[in-house]
């Protein structure tokens, strides 16, 4: 293909999909990313496009929302492995908020088998992946369908999420900054996912890093809220992902790596790039929030403590006294 081709069809993608990475690019139009930088450098000196950490988006410095068919074919390996670390953070028993998009719908197929799960959603998609866990209860949100990606939308759905409270969000978005925090292109996506975050103790971002560096129309989570973000390993060459990753680490936010650009055929993910599973500690619940009795009663039991009104408790007042 010539480079005209090339860029052409790179160019053609771009306009179609609103963001494409690096890696998407060069699989479409059968060559390296080293030419396909090439390529989008050339194409952003026109003014056509503009290059993101490791992508090209629309020009004009906000990118625009894709629609799902789009988002579904990007970034699928990436995708596939943040699902896979991010279920590690999911424990029996808990309460779990799970918001739109195509990665957390990845996660939510991978939910189906922890027992004893509750998961409050707004995403059709979400829903459908849980729907046939015996074990997994959902719990939909109320208000309006947008069909660009399944989700319910909406002062309904705001408003169903009032006085509800998790241990954790499991967010995605189109952007992240360390600068700006979360952000999405629209408006009622937004707002929704404000209302999830909360209603969670903390929150956990699942962006690749074709996103890292990427800002959007309408803020979801501020950095400062951000208590964990999952992405997948940008290549070597992109410095500016792995500079704004720095960023977000020097903000107090905890970031997990899931290993490599995955492969074709279901292998796993490389050993050396593995996550171990752990627990992560429950932050003090945000000004204005009550925490939840499954938090209070891990809090006590961390302290050695019994919930209060347990024969045991009474016991060991007595002794006190």
């Amino acid at each position: 293909m010539f480079a005209a081709e090339r860029r052409q069809l790179i160019l053609e993608m771009v306009r179609a999909n609103g963001a494409v990475s690096l890696r998407e690019l060069a699989r479409v139009v059968q060559t390296s990313e080293v030419t396909v930088r090439r390529d989008v450098r050339a194409l952003e000196a026109e003014g056509l496009l503009d290059r993101r950490h490791g992508g090209a988006v629309l020009p004009g410095g906000f990118t625009r929302e894709s629609g799902f068919p789009q988002k579904s074919h990007l970034a699928t390996a990436e995708k596939t492995a943040i699902a896979d670390l991010a279920a590690n953070f999911v424990e029996e028993g808990e309460a779990i908020v799970v918001g739109a998009g195509t990665t957390t719908q990845e996660l939510a197929r991978r939910l189906a088998r922890v027992p004893g799960l509750t998961v409050v959603t707004n995403s059709l998609l979400v829903a459908q992946a849980l729907a046939h866990a015996n074990r997994v209860e959902v719990v939909m949100t109320g208000g309006t369908l947008r069909g660009s990606n399944y989700a319910l939308v909406g002062s309904g759905a705001e408003q169903s999420l009032q006085g509800l409270r998790v241990s954790r969000a499991f967010l995605s978005g189109s952007g992240l900054t360390a600068e700006r925090g979360l952000s999405t292109s629209n408006m009622l996506s937004a707002s929704v996912d404000r209302a999830l975050v909360q209603a969670a103790a903390e929150v956990v971002v699942l962006a690749d890093h074709t996103k890292l560096g990427a800002d959007t129309m309408f803020q979801t989570v501020p950095t400062e809220l951000v208590t964990r973000l999952i992405t997948d390993e940008p290549p070597a060459h992109d410095d500016r992902a792995a500079t704004e990753l720095q960023a977000l680490a020097d903000q107090g936010v905890q970031i997990s790596v899931a290993g490599g650009s995955g492969s074709q055929g279901g292998d796993a993910v490389p050993a050396r790039h593995q996550q171990q599973r752990r627990d992560v500690p429950l932050p003090a619940p945000r000004r204005g929030q009550v925490p939840g009795v499954a938090a209070t009663l891990r809090a006590n039991a961390a302290l050695g403590e019994q919930p209060p009104g347990s024969e045991r408790a009474r016991v060991a007042d007595m002794r006190r006294r």
